[in-house]
């Protein structure tokens, strides 16, 4: 769910944005996908193992209700997407909008996208999620509609008030923006 963090990490390291991408939904066996994406679905599931088994992360994913425990991880991954986009210009030498509008064009380009990359691109890039991601309001309407692409989405009842305690608590970097 960490969508503009995926593609940063795939323009720094110089791996397909698409491939990238691709990686939160491409399922099994990465022979499975064009080899052109295969690269970026590995680098991605490799990200997300090292991230995901990080002490700090397991300490931050503790901080949330018990009844947020199953969805934490997706709710960490909304929040550091939305600092980076909020700090963009401390980690990327373009402005988030150039780096946007190259990365639905090169998503757009992209031939043998998983299906479900391929439905959900046009509300991506109409909505410009990428960009929203920086205010309060985008990292609302990210949560909201994860919470409507899954078959329970009960399961995110109260997740921003939670998500929104959690970053205050942890005393990390989330803190700064959430907190004005």
């Amino acid at each position: 769910m960490n969508f503009l963090a995926h593609l940063h990490l795939a323009d720094i390291s110089g791996t397909s944005l698409a491939g990238n991408l691709a990686g939160d939904f491409a399922k099994g066996n990465i022979t499975d996908h064009p080899f052109h994406l295969q690269q970026g679905i590995w680098l991605h599931r490799q990200i997300d193992r090292i991230t995901d088994e990080h002490e700090l992360t397991r300490d931050l994913r503790r901080q949330f209700p018990k009844a947020l425990q199953r969805v934490a991880p997706v709710l960490m991954d909304l929040a550091f997407d939305h600092m980076l986009a909020r700090y963009w210009e401390e980690y990327h030498q373009q402005t988030l909008a150039v780096f946007c509008a190259q990365a639905y064009q090169q998503l757009e380009q992209t031939t043998e996208l998983p299906e479900r990359l391929q439905r959900l691109l046009p509300m991506m890039k109409q909505d410009n999620w990428l960009c929203a991601y920086a205010g309060r309001a985008g990292l609302e309407a990210a949560l909201q509609g994860v919470s409507r692409r899954i078959s329970q989405p009960q399961l995110f009842q109260g997740a921003a008030v939670a998500l929104k305690s959690s970053m205050l608590k942890s005393r990390s970097p989330f803190a700064l923006y959430i907190h004005n």
